[in-house]
C-alpha cells in the first residue's frame, strides 16, 4: 500500500548523478543490499545525497559487520531481518516516524 520508486543500479560506485534529484522528490530513501552495510551501496548513496544537498531520510538495510552463524542463505537473511516482510515493515515504520516528525515540526512552526 506504499507507492515507491525502485532503482536497481548497474554498479555501486560511483553513484549515478540522477539519484539525488530523484531522491529529493521522495519522503524516504531505503537502500537494501545483500552485502555488508559498512562501505556498501547505502554508504555511497548517503554520501552522494549529502554532497548534493538532498536532506531526505535514509534507511539502510544489509548485512551487519559481525560474524554470522553458518546456515543456508535464507536462514541467515531471516536471522538478520533481511526478509521482504521485515524490510517492508521497517520501511513503513520509518515512513510513519518521518511523517510524525514533519507534522510535529509543522505544528511547532504554527505556534
Amino acid at each position: 500500500g506504499i507507492r515507491c520508486t525502485v532503482l536497481d543500479p548497474r554498479w555501486v560506485k560511483p553513484v549515478d548523478e540522477q539519484l539525488a534529484p530523484l531522491a529529493a522528490r521522495h519522503r524516504l530513501v531505503a537502500v537494501v543490499e545483500d552485502n555488508i552495510r559498512t562501505g556498501g551501496v547505502g554508504w555511497a548513496v548517503g554520501h552522494a545525497l549529502r554532497d548534493a544537498g538532498v536532506d531526505v531520510p535514509l534507511r539502510g538495510f544489509g548485512i551487519p559487520e559481525q560474524f554470522l552463524a553458518h546456515a543456508k542463505r535464507a536462514e541467515v537473511l531471516a536471522d538478520i531481518g533481511l526478509t521482504p516482510v521485515e524490510v517492508a515493515g521497517r520501511i513503513g515504520a520509518a515512513l510513519a516516524a518521518t511523517e510524525e516528525a514533519a507534522a510535529a515540526a509543522e505544528k511547532e512552526n504554527e505556534a
